[in-house]
């Protein structure tokens, strides 16, 4: 029995960055690209073309016999075969002085979502410090491989100390509607940032130094991990670093002060270096928001590709174990773009939309309401036999009120017969018609000058002419007797 095991002697390094599978290899590929100090990487995979075309010295080709070198066809299960296959294999690997390693793999498909968690518990036997940073599939990807994602991460968090999930469909979110090849591109580099930003805490040297320990103390045993990151430059890049690395939506909208540990790490240019007081806001900052119980180890750094920038970097540990609720992603409308032109298809299943982060740990942490859908990931059994209805509580009674039956009555016909209408009518357009013509201006004339009761013939009785005058000269006492006179009354005119 043969087996591809090309590994470099000459490596030394305690900490490992395994990718597992195709993602986990390309995601290892641009780490490499990228350097990380003091670190070894290897890639592991059953396809054998795969492993020949990678720049990665390091490479273990895993389940020969199994799959031949033709990979594991996007079945997680004989993706797990193979690993047990190369079980031994793996062991040799870990055993060259590794004392932490980082398992990466794009969860989903065939090997890296059945191999990573073999080679995680081959990891946890030698007593490695284990991380496992994946990333579940974005929504277009579907819904069978977004389930075998979620029993893949449960699987893989059985056996490793701390597991980073990363959402592609937040990385969507981050920065919008992306060519596919952009948007893959971009789930390497945040998977990137994360191994280097826990990695060089330990590797690079500074004047704030945190050791392997120090990092083990944060690591171990801490369940589920959610990340922030922020890049930032000019005034107040410290308080906005530290701000948007707490608001970055990697971190799935979880509060991180639920959380028992924060690793932070602070990396700044060789061009404006970190100063004191920079330091001191964002590590009371984080402190702050994180609650005075929680354990924060810090690290800071050089790295001179940020120039006068600042890059600050929180991993926050330690949540309740629940590997079984699935947070939904809910794309801002912001970000949300035409289905035609990008990657982000949400018509092909929009009620189950549920790309997921595992959340386990001790206490559990108080997070702002989420959207929470439990996905069944085993397809449902059709059975024949027949199933008895289920037991129901007996209704209340109710009250009903029975009405007296109603006697009909006769209907009122308010409606008048046509002709009588028609008549009425006939007569008013005549009346109004002899009106008009019989007024000429001289009758006219003499209708305004004759009074209306002369016209009409009424006769007036008891009229008084208008030479009387019809006011009393006359004074009335208290007891209604006549006084006389009364003086403010005369015929003469002012």
């Amino acid at each position: 029995m043969n087996y591809t095991f090309d590994i470099q002697p000459q490596s030394t390094s305690i900490i490992k960055v395994i990718g597992v599978g195709g993602g986990g290899s390309n995601a290892v590929k641009h780490m490499y690209a990228q350097g990380i100090k003091d670190v070894e990487f290897v890639i592991c995979n059953t396809d054998k073309q795969a492993l020949a075309s990678s720049p990665v010295p390091n490479r273990m080709q895993i389940g020969i016999d199994l799959t031949e070198g033709l990979g594991a066809g996007a079945n997680p299960e004989r993706g797990k075969q193979a690993a047990i296959e190369s079980r031994e294999q793996i062991r040799e690997l870990l055993s060259n002085g590794t004392r932490m390693v980082f398992i990466t793999a794009g969860m989903g498909g065939g090997t890296g979502t059945g191999a990573a968690p073999v080679i995680a518990k081959v990891a946890k036997e030698l007593g490695i410090l284990t991380v496992g940073i994946v990333t579940a599939p974005f929504l277009f990807e579907g819904r069978k491989k977004r389930q075998q994602a979620e029993q893949g991460i449960k699987e893989l968090s059985e056996d490793c100390d701390t597991v980073l999930v990363i959402l592609n469909d937040k990385i969507r979110e981050m920065y919008g509607n992306l060519p596919l090849s952009a948007a893959f591109a971009k789930a390497d580099t945040v998977l990137t940032t994360a191994a280097k930003s826990i990695a060089e805490i330990i590797t690079v040297t500074s004047d704030v130094n945190v050791d392997f320990e120090d990092v083990k103390t944060v690591m171990k045993d801490s369940g589920a991990a959610v990340m922030g990151s922020s890049v930032t430059e000019g005034e107040n890049r410290a308080a906005r670093a530290a701000e948007e690395a707490l608001a970055s939506p990697l971190l799935n909208n979880t509060d991180i002060h639920g959380a028992q540990r924060i690793l932070l790490s602070i990396m700044s240019g060789d061009q404006a270096e970190l100063e004191m007081d920079e330091l001191t806001e964002i590590t009371e900052y984080i402190q702050e928001k994180a609650g005075q119980n929680a354990e924060v180890i810090f690290g800071h750094g050089i790295d001179p590709s940020l120039g006068q920038s600042i890059r600050v970097t929180v991993i926050a540990t330690g949540f309740a174990r629940d590997a079984h609720n699935i947070t939904a992603v809910v794309p801002r409308d912001d970000a949300r773009a035409d289905p035609k032109t990008g990657p982000d298809r949400q018509d092909e299943e929009p009620a189950a939309a549920a790309p997921f982060v595992p959340t386990f740990g001790s206490p559990a942490p108080v997070e702002p309401p989420v959207v929470v859908r439990d996905l069944d990931t085993t397809p449902p059994q059709h059975s024949t036999a027949p199933v008895s209805a289920p037991s129901m509580p007996a209704p209340e009674p109710q009250l009903q009120y029975q009405y007296p039956p109603q006697t009909p009555v006769a209907t009122l016909q308010h409606s008048i017969p046509r002709p009588s209408l028609e008549a009425r009518a006939e007569d008013r357009r005549q009346r109004l018609q002899a009106l008009s013509n019989g007024l000429t201006n001289d009758a006219l004339k003499d209708q305004l000058e004759t009074p209306a009761y002369l016209r009409r013939q009424v006769k007036l009785e008891n009229v008084v002419p208008s030479s009387e005058q019809n006011v009393s000269r006359f004074n009335l006492s208290d007891d209604n007797e006549l006084l006389g006179d009364n003086r403010f009354l005369h015929d003469n005119v002012d």
